[in-house]
């Protein structure tokens, strides 16, 4: 199993746009959304471009540099100034940075509850993040031990069939909830997956009234889980879980590790922004 494993008229713009690092050109790169990339980069070097700037910068003509700029102007990405006639960073552009500062600063103040969690039940612990109906995983300490869960850092999985997900579905009104999933029928991942919306908010309900989620082998399996939701001053919505071999869990143990993860869900919270 994968999850359980052993063991002048402006700034002069600089040649190439500001990256930490150049991976490989796409074997099909797309001309047009690298320049609008391109364009985007520039705000790091300069706070406002103008239509001559963009020009010059991409080495294309006027039109298509207004094209570029009238597209991500359309997407909220920059904003035309109306006096100056000058493009710069627009609402879109500081929503998708606030949104990954967010997510770092969550694991930065968010680590050493997950490494007091790791250390005291020596299992494999996870921070997600609901992004639609999804959940991304964005922090994971793993276990020590011999067979364990793997991490699922960078990994994204449909929120009913994780611990994770259902844990922050639970604190979602019904409307929300019919938002995310406006069909009945929900998507298998194994034989033990919730498929039902109906279902889904019955076990919402559970995980309501009991102040946990709990999965066996609904994503994975052999792999059981057990979650608590975090909800930020931000609105953004968080979970802890703790995720062991299904030959680890019992009544005894899902109860210790709920009660752990309840108080590290509140300390979580009182320190993220």
């Amino acid at each position: 199993m994968s999850a359980a494993r052993r063991d002048a008229d402006g700034p002069t713009p600089p040649q190439n746009p500001p990256v930490s690092q150049n991976p490989p050109v796409p074997q099909y790169p797309i001309e047009s959304v690298d320049n609008a990339l391109k364009l985007l980069l520039l705000f790091a070097e300069q706070p406002r471009i103008r239509l001559t700037d963009a020009s010059s910068y991409l080495g294309v003509a006027s039109s298509t540099a207004h094209r570029l700029l009238a597209m991500l102007q359309y997407r909220g990405f920059v904003r035309q100034d109306t006096a100056s006639r000058a493009y710069e960073p627009g609402g879109a552009l500081a929503t998708v940075a606030t949104a990954v500062l967010r997510q770092v600063d969550a694991r930065a103040r968010a680590r050493p509850v997950l490494e007091r969690l790791n250390l005291e039940f020596d299992e494999t612990v996870h921070l997600g993040r609901l992004v639609g109906s999804q959940v991304n995983f964005l922090d994971s300490i793993e276990s020590g031990r011999a067979v364990r869960v793997a991490s699922r850092v960078g990994r994204s999985l449909p929120a009913h069939c994780t611990s994770t997900g259902k844990a922050m579905l639970s604190t979602l009104s019904q409307t929300e909830l019919h938002r995310l999933y406006p069909e009945e029928q929900l998507a298998a991942v194994t034989d033990k997956t919730i498929t039902s919306r109906a279902a889904l908010e019955r076990e919402l309900a559970t995980t309501r009234k009991r102040g946990y989620a709990a999965s066996k082998q609904e994503s994975e399996e052999s792999v059981a889980s057990v979650a608590v939701a975090i909800t930020s001053p931000s609105g953004s919505l968080y979970a802890v879980n703790v995720s062991m071999p299904t030959t680890r869990i019992s009544a005894a143990v899902r109860s210790s590790v709920a009660e752990a993860l309840i108080d590290a869900a509140k300390e979580i919270a009182e320190l993220l922004v």
